[in-house]
């Protein structure tokens, strides 16, 4: 169980800072998304880019780029989306696309990891029950980020569909 205290940490702290900074989590689940479509499709040329842009800079290493593009937008979602759910029932109910975002985080970003820490964490009972869980923890963030954001319509606002001649 010592061993797992850190992961324990890297699930509670984004949980406890999405829920009480009253950040829409499930904005910051799909940033997390977009973050990981950068890591899949642009990491690999950014080196290059980087390198023909600023050939003097030190080289940044290829996992310090990819967990940079995974959580730049996470980040930046975070900052402009501080204390936009209003509500006691949407507060309580942003914290299951909060719990996502964590999980989800955590899953995303160890394989991003160095070699050494990588594989440190994946000894881990934790790690391996928090692995074995990844469909369901993807799939359940999925809709609870989904049906969060369809809440957001305020009562009684209809969409408008007159036409306008």
């Amino acid at each position: 169980m010592p061993n797992n205290l850190e992961l324990i940490a890297a699930l509670l702290i984004p949980l406890v800072v999405l829920t009480v900074l009253r950040i829409n989590a499930a904005m910051v689940f799909l940033s997390l998304c977009l973050g990981y479509v950068l890591v899949e499709f642009v990491a690999n040329d950014a080196d290059s880019l980087i390198s023909f842009l600023a050939p003097d800079a030190d080289s940044i290493s290829a996992s310090t780029l990819k967990l940079g593009m995974l959580f730049t937008p996470v980040v930046l979602t975070s900052i402009f989306m501080i204390f936009s759910v209003h509500g006691r029932v949407r507060v309580v109910l942003n914290a299951l696309p909060a719990a996502g975002v964590s999980i989800l985080g955590l899953l995303l970003a160890v394989p991003l990891l160095t070699p050494g820490l990588h594989y440190a964490i994946e000894s881990q009972s934790l790690w391996r029950q928090i692995s074995d869980a990844q469909a369901m923890v993807v799939g359940a963030s999925a809709f609870a980020s989904l049906v969060f954001l369809w809440m957001q319509r305020r009562r009684g606002e209809r969409p408008d569909h007159r036409r306008h001649h």
